[in-house]
Parts: structure tokens; C-alpha cells; sequence
């Protein structure tokens, strides 16, 4: 199978970028896991998870990479500093244009008999092997002409194509030690200045997957932020005016009254499971609770008085990590 037919076709289809390499085995991600799990031994955990990535299978022969870039969407202003922008452009909505690109992708690739093996790779390490994206400071994916407003995804297939040259030099020319501003700029100092982060002290991670109500610095530190966060992205220079913002995401601004942290704390469970789950899907089904505590954390740390009842109402919250929240936000708040 001829490489060039499949970029081009992926060019067609929407595609920003696409690469191609071989089925290697990631060392350098290997080693970047390793030497997290032992700066950052509280995280560990998490970073576990991720070492299966490292090693393609026996049959995996070649690694497709393609981009997809966000930044031809409209950020609403009733999202922006609360829900984190990737999120709310997701390709995996049915109804998204990516999502019909990915599909006809895939199709194509099966037209072309090359048979897709099950195999993720660590995507932002193929991207940037295959020369179709760099790694910035902050950890991200960064493409030269869409920055970090972008989304990598993969095809490995048993079948060996034409490859592109592997490359070496991997980050973002502009990112040294004269810039730091992600580093200095992120809530929770969750980044260093060595290229690593510590993923459980990153705030996005916090909303999702935090299995308590958090103490009382990290609640502060967190903002306004209810689903992901956007701070170290939004300070890169590399990234300034690279959203156009010319095209609405389907069915986005539907979503509006429901992700108004008032009416995540009051909703009911039906709407979660039925509208915001299946939308914003991170948190998981049996994290009602957690969206309720970042929803009023949220209004806490925003100081509106507007909200001061409500957040006194869930005092009697029959979950106990919203009502740690409130307690902690009427004695932040002074309120009786």
C-alpha cells in the first residue's frame, strides 16, 4: 500500500496532518514513566496504568498518526475557564464531524486491506516520532500551525508502508528554562521545569477522577475549573491567536443551562446519567458527588454572594464530600 494515497486521503477527509511509522517499541516513554512514578511516588499510580503502551504487538507493523485540530471552533464565554476546551470539542460525539472524519479514515483503511490491530500506542509520542507534532513544556502535543489546540489519534495495522523518518528531536523549540510560564502559571504546581508533571496534582485530573473532597489548598488552588483545565495552554506564547473561532461544535451551546455549576449542584440524577454523563463522560457514572463538589467549589471560589444560599443549602447534602465542600466554603465565605 502506497503511503502517499494514505495521507492523502486523510488530508481529504479533514485531517490536519498525518504521519507514518513503524511499530516500534517506546523506549523513551518507558523511561519518561519511570522517572515520574520515582519524582512524583504519590502518583505512581497513575502512571502504572500507562506502561501497557509501551511495547506494540508481535503482529503490529506500522503506526498511522493523524491530528485533528479544535481551534475552528467558537469557545462560549459560559465555558471558557471552567470547562476545558478539548473536552468540549470531543471527536467522540456521533454527531461531530471528526467523528465521521475517524470513520471514513478506518473504512478506507480497510478498503485498503490493511487490518487495524487493537493497539494504542502513547499517541503524543507517536505524533511527535512521526514528525507531525512536538512536545511543549506543559506536556502537550503542539503542531506548528494549530499549537496545542489539537488531537492525535492512531491506526496501527499489521501491514509495513512506507515510512516517514523517525524523529529524534521531539520538543518545542521554543520551550526553555527564558519561558516557564506554564510552569508558573499552573494552579497547583502540578509541573517542573524538567519536562515532568506530577498527573495527580494535575487539576484536570483532580475533576475527574478526585476520590474525595480535597483539602482545603488544593479546593483554592483549583479555581473556578469544573471539568479539565486549560491554564498552562492558554499562557504558551507558541499558542497565542490559534483559535480562529470562526465554526460552532454541534449541539454544544444546548448544553449551557445544564453546566451552569448551579444547576450541576441541583440536578437530579436522571440528568446526569441521561445528559451530562453520556456528554462529559470522564467523571463516570457514579460521580454525581464529584461533579456537585466542583460545581460548588466552583461558585465558593468565585465569591458570588448571588449563590450564598445555595451553597448553604447543601450543608444537608446527603452526600458527605458535598457537604465538606459547603462547610468549608460558608466558613471561607463567612456565612451563617
Amino acid at each position: 500500500m502506497n503511503s502517499t494515497e494514505i495521507k492523502k486521503k486523510a488530508l481529504e477527509l479533514g485531517f490536519a496532518d498525518c504521519g507514518i511509522i513503524p511499530a516500534i517499541t517506546f523506549d523513551e516513554y518507558k523511561q519518561s514513566l519511570d522517572e515520574r512514578s520515582k519524582t512524583f511516588p504519590e502518583a505512581k499510580e497513575h502512571y502504572d496504568e500507562l506502561y501497557g503502551l509501551v511495547n506494540p504487538p508481535k503482529k503490529a507493523k506500522s503506526i498511522i498518526v493523524c491530528i485533528i485540530r479544535l481551534n475552528k471552533y467558537k469557545i462560549p464565554s459560559c465555558f471558557d475557564g471552567k470547562i476545558g476546551k478539548m473536552y468540549l470539542f470531543d471527536d467522540r460525539m456521533p454527531y461531530s464531524d471528526e467523528h465521521r472524519m475517524k470513520n471514513e479514515f478506518e473504512m478506507f483503511l480497510k478498503l485498503c486491506k490493511l487490518n487495524i490491530i487493537p493497539y494504542s500506542p502513547p499517541d503524543r509520542w507517536a505524533a511527535a516520532k512521526a514528525g507531525v507534532a512536538k512536545f511543549g513544556l506543559n506536556n502537550f502535543s503542539y503542531s506548528a500551525e494549530h499549537g496545542s489546540y489539537i488531537v492525535v489519534h492512531t491506526w496501527t495495522v499489521d501491514k509495513e508502508l512506507d515510512y516517514d523518518p523517525i524523529v529524534q528531536d521531539i520538543q518545542l523549540k521554543e520551550c526553555s528554562d527564558k519561558c516557564l510560564l506554564c510552569v508558573k502559571a499552573c494552579p497547583t504546581k502540578a509541573m517542573t521545569d524538567g519536562f515532568e508533571m506530577d498527573r495527580s496534582r494535575c487539576v484536570a485530573q483532580l475533576s475527574f477522577s478526585a476520590d474525595n473532597a480535597l483539602d482545603t489548598k488544593t479546593r483554592e488552588q483549583m479555581g473556578l475549573w469544573i471539568y479539565g483545565c486549560d491554564v498552562c495552554q492558554d499562557v504558551c506564547p507558541v499558542n497565542r491567536n490559534k483559535f480562529t473561532e470562526n465554526d460552532e461544535f454541534p449541539l454544544l451551546l444546548q448544553f449551557e443551562e445544564y453546566m451552569k455549576p448551579e444547576n450541576i449542584i441541583t440536578m437530579d440524577e436522571d440528568t446526569y446519567m441521561n445528559v451530562v454523563n453520556p456528554r462529559f463522560f470522564y467523571i463516570g457514572e457514579e460521580g454525581s458527588w464529584l461533579w456537585r463538589c466542583n460545581a460548588l467549589r466552583s461558585l465558593i471560589n468565585s465569591g458570588n454572594k448571588e449563590h450564598h444560599e445555595l451553597i448553604k443549602s447543601c450543608l444537608d447534602h446527603e452526600n458527605p464530600h458535598v457537604r465538606e465542600v459547603a462547610k468549608w466554603g460558608c466558613e471561607k465565605l463567612g456565612l451563617k
